[in-house]
């Protein structure tokens, strides 16, 4: 089957840096299915993966953790799809990824795609929206449907992949959304996707975010780095909390979070597939449960940019859009 693989781990300049190879087509066995591939999204975390070392792959690596397609065929376990069905999903880092024709996937960690959707539109979500999903309302508590009705959210980075679902996941459950954007094109495309207020995360934000009226808010979540970590601390409420999805080497200090009270949750949506968690199945539900509220109108996707076709060209170029730092919603490339 036609993939796109590594066996080096270069810089997204080198032209070798991905390579179109013929690899085996697999077999589903247990619980998982066969699914042909129809697009793929491009995520921070597949560039961090192909982050330049000194590792040779004495196979070509396949990577990719978004995708939508079609089920061939199923494992002797599996009792949620059948051949013919529409998926998408984000897949487990520690297996093969999605940059091939075919990828074998746990059935359980995979969703219904949105009927509403074409294949491209749907493969911009499932990493992203996992993601938004488990750090508002499995990490910070936050009530999907609607309790929590009226308290605020401080979403930094809030143009990426992440945050462009994410606004739109807090704003359906009733959440006031201070968004942070550092150019007016991400600016207008937060405020396009529900943010109610917007600030600039390259200019002091405490300041910026008390011009507003809040001393603090309630919930902080962190999609971009934790050079914002103090800021961070200082703007949320006593007892609220901070979810982040970044991994750091920068000092945290963790005084004043003692102080408030107040809880720092880490977001790893790939936790479950990789440690097969007995709620492994939470993740296809909750990837069914977006597509319906996305098939009634109340969530959109966040696609941006796509390319064609699934190539080691293309990888390149989608790989050097992600690491300029400035891209808005999602890039996928659909079609072998």
């Amino acid at each position: 089957m036609k993939s796109v693989a590594l066996t080096h781990y270069l810089p997204v300049e080198d032209p070798n840096v991905f390579l179109d190879v013929d690899i085996p087509k697999p077999s589903p066995e247990g619980h998982d299915i066969l699914v042909v591939i129809k697009a793929v999204s491009v995520n921070p975390v597949d560039t961090k993966v192909r982050a330049p070392k000194n590792t040779v792959e004495e196979t070509p690596r396949v990577l990719g953790w978004d995708a939508a397609g079609v089920v061939e065929a199923v494992g002797d376990n599996v009792t949620i799809f059948k051949a013919g069905d529409e998926v998408y999903y984000a897949g487990d880092i520690t297996r093969s990824g999605s940059n091939a024709e075919y990828q074998l996937v746990d059935e359980r960690i995979v969703g219904r795609k949105p009927k509403s959707l074409n294949f491209a539109e749907a493969a911009a979500l499932p990493l992203t929206t996992l993601t938004a999903y488990e750090s508002f309302f499995d990490r910070l508590g936050i009530d999907r449907d609607g309790k929590n009705r009226g308290e605020s959210i401080l979403i930094i980075g809030a143009g990426g992949g992440v945050g462009s679902i994410g606004i739109q996941l807090a704003k359906a459950a009733g959440l006031e959304i201070i968004a942070t954007a550092s150019r007016p094109e991400t600016t207008a495309w937060v405020k396009e996707l529900g943010a109610d207020h917007v600030v600039n995360h390259r200019q002091p934000m405490v300041e910026q975010v008390r011009a507003l009226g809040f001393q603090h808010v309630d919930h902080i979540a962190i999609f971009n780095d934790m050079r914002h970590w103090d800021t961070a601390v200082e703007l949320i409420r006593p007892q609220g909390g901070i979810v982040t999805i970044d991994d750091t080497n920068q000092p945290m200090p963790m005084d004043k979070m003692k102080m408030k009270a107040a809880s720092l949750h880490w977001e790893f949506m790939f936790a479950r597939a990789m440690h097969k968690t007995p709620d492994m199945i939470k993740q296809h539900e909750l990837l069914t449960y977006v597509a319906g509220e996305i098939d009634a109108g109340r969530i959109r996707t966040t696609l941006d940019t796509v390319l064609s076709p699934i190539n080691a060209q293309n990888m390149r170029k989608a790989h050097g859009l992600i690491e300029t730092g400035t891209a808005k919603g999602k890039i996928v490339i659909e079609g072998f």
